[in-house]
């Protein structure tokens, strides 16, 4: 008891001593957290931080549960309290300019509109300070005002998550990027996903409404909470592409756009994105015990490795002309076959 005692007296003194140096994370484990190794339950936490990078915290002696240093391969119980000193990210990011290729789908001197690969970080943040969407518009636009060190998020008026593929507007001038802006904030412009979701779903069409906030359990995941107590206001409306037995193809149209926003909605009717990771959605959520069947949903994972979700139409007032412009793009070969072997498992199940 005396030794732990003094490991926390020196753990604390330790991070008075870095506070400006180290970045501090505190979690605690559920009253009914089954054991799993530690590394393992802070990758799923913590945004950004790799599982070699939360090991060499460990081997460093920066990871504390109850106090005391332990190892990456400690399991875990319930009602442990875990402490982890990292570094700080740099807090003044630098655009550094990048010759990364683009897919551009349209481009004049006021915007451009680009079809983003998945894996693709839009902006630098923690972790991803270069090889983003960002580094690659600094380089593409170097010779703009607008595309300097001083501005982390240039040209950027809505973004989507790293794993999602599809189109976005980046605004090439100052009263382009204001005028894009506003028109995201009235809800008028249009965009559309196509995603693959879990499971057959009950109508044809509807409407999801529900805050939408931080998870009060995991604070990597954002929920829904229908009263409106917590979060944004966010509205989803669906409708169904294809039945493909176990899972659906949906168009989704998006009136709000929220962190998250298509991600959280499907899970909360039930619906998690096929291969959403972060959601639960890389279990087998539907479908049958038999080992084929397992195996052929593995193989769809392996296919596609990222949650099922495009953005595939994007229309706004183009804010020099005033005029209507719309943009579709075809869905990515990794969602497209997925869908095909989907198509194909259903017709043979059929026979």
């Amino acid at each position: 008891m005396t030794e732990q005692k003094n490991n926390r007296e020196e753990t604390k003194g330790f991070e008075d001593e870095q506070n400006e140096m180290f970045e501090h994370f505190r979690f605690v484990s559920d009253a009914g957290q089954k054991p799993i190794r530690i590394d393992k339950f802070l990758v799923n936490r913590m945004e950004n931080a790799s599982r070699n990078k939360i090991q060499e915290a460990a081997s460093a002696g920066n990871i504390l549960v109850d106090g005391a240093p332990v190892k990456s391969n400690y399991k875990l119980k319930p009602n442990e309290t875990i402490t982890i000193v990292m570094e700080y990210p740099r807090r003044e990011i630098e655009i550094i300019p990048e010759d990364i290729p683009l897919n551009i789908h349209f481009e004049d001197d006021y915007l451009m509109v680009v079809n983003k690969n998945p894996g693709m970080v839009v902006h630098p943040g923690h972790g991803n300070y270069s090889g983003t969407l960002v580094n690659a518009l600094a380089y593409h636009l170097r010779d703009l005002p607008l595309f300097n060190a001083d501005d982390p998020r240039p040209g950027l008026v809505h973004r989507i998550d790293k794993d999602t593929s599809g189109l976005l507007v980046v605004a090439k001038t100052e009263q382009a990027k204001n005028h894009l802006a506003r028109q995201f904030f009235d809800k008028t412009t249009e965009r559309k996903y196509v995603a693959l979701v879990w499971g057959n779903m009950e109508e044809d069409e509807g409407t999801i409404t529900g805050h939408i906030g931080r998870s009060l359990k995991n604070r990597m995941q954002m929920s829904v909470f229908p009263d409106g107590a917590f979060g944004k206001h966010a509205v989803t409306h669906y409708k169904v592409l294809e039945r493909l037995g176990y899972v659906t193809a949906v168009e989704c149209v998006l009136e709000t756009g929220r962190t998250h926003q298509i991600r959280a909605h499907m899970k909360y009717i039930g619906h998690t994105l096929f291969n959403d990771e972060r959601y639960g959605g890389e279990e087998i959520l539907k479908g049958t015990t038999f080992t084929k069947y397992k195996q052929f949903v593995q193989n769809c994972f392996k296919i596609l490795p990222r949650q099922a979700l495009h953005a595939k139409t994007l229309g706004f007032i183009h804010p020099h002309t005033g005029e209507k412009m719309s943009f579709d793009t075809d869905i990515p070969e990794d969602m497209s076959m997925v869908i095909e072997k989907w198509r194909a498992y259903i017709a043979a199940r059929g026979e």
